[in-house]
């Protein structure tokens, strides 16, 4: 009682098979393999803890909530704070000149997050993240 298939059905199926094998080990585009950490609660930060956001395009890159992020410094009175997993399959983006990259898939990212170019992907988690001049404080959410 064998169960027979023509050539042209095994090549077919197979070739299916392959190509989903190949999907799900590469990730398809605009998919969330990384997961972005969640707070708890709000996150206050000294900025003088953190020399390198004293001038626009100053990027920090810290722990928290056991996670990397980077903060970025995008005006005199603005900052985003980013998740450093990238979304594409959960590898840690370094910095670089202008953004951050991925050193696994080579997904690019500017330095507000959103993906420019390499390994198709959606942007990388950012967070809430309020500044208060007179305390010198950065609140993350």
């Amino acid at each position: 009682m064998g169960c027979a298939i023509g050539r042209r059905q095994f090549i077919t199926q197979g070739t299916l098979l392959a190509a989903a094998a190949a999907l799900a080990a590469c990730g398809v585009a605009g998919s969330d393999f990384g997961t972005a950490p969640k707070f708890s609660s709000p996150t206050v930060l000294k900025l003088s803890d953190y020399p390198s956001l004293a001038s626009v395009g100053g990027v920090a890159v810290l722990t928290l909530v056991n996670s990397p992020f980077a903060i970025v410094r995008t005006s005199s009175a603005t900052f985003v704070t980013l998740s450093r997993i990238c979304p594409h399959q959960g590898s840690v983006v370094t910095p670089v000149s202008g953004g951050f990259t991925c050193p696994n898939h080579g997904a690019q990212f500017n330095a507000s997050g959103q993906w420019v170019g390499g390994q198709p992907t959606s942007g990388l988690h950012s967070y809430t993240t309020v500044y208060d001049a007179t305390a010198g404080t950065l609140t993350v959410s």
